[in-house]
């Protein structure tokens, strides 16, 4: 997913400000999971959501105003009920690597309790 790095995004230096990658992140693995078939939106409507439970973001380099940048996600792990996804963030230019990440999801339902993960989403994890 491609990302255009604008004026909001940027603190007083003209550089990403941290927090926003994980704003990108969280575009980029709704994208990755509608490139596949599955909705996030219609997975909450079946009663799964699935908050952030842990962050692991390393910066390399900074993200500048203007800046193209490319999101790539991928899978790490599986669980029952959670999963890690990947992330890196990628100055589109030259290809450097800016941001990566380890993000971890739970599948919570109502009263935010770990349920187990639908089995589209299992098998769309797994690439069945």
């Amino acid at each position: 997913m491609e990302i255009r790095v604008y004026y909001e995004d940027t603190d007083v230096g003209g550089v990403v400000y941290h927090a926003n990658y994980l704003h990108y992140f969280e575009r980029a693995r709704t994208e990755f999971f509608r490139r596949r078939g599955l909705s996030v939106r219609e997975l909450h409507e079946r009663g799964c959501i699935f908050p952030v439970v842990r962050a692991e973001v390393d910066f390399r380099a900074p993200a500048r105003h203007d800046d193209l940048l490319r999101v790539e996600t991928e899978v790490l792990e599986v669980g029952k009920s959670s999963f890690v996804l990947g992330q890196q963030v990628i100055r589109a230019v030259d290809d450097m690597l800016l941001v990566a990440g380890a993000i971890k999801l739970v599948c919570v339902g109502p009263g935010m309790k770990a349920k187990r993960l639908p089995a589209d989403l299992l098998e769309t994890l797994r690439g069945e």
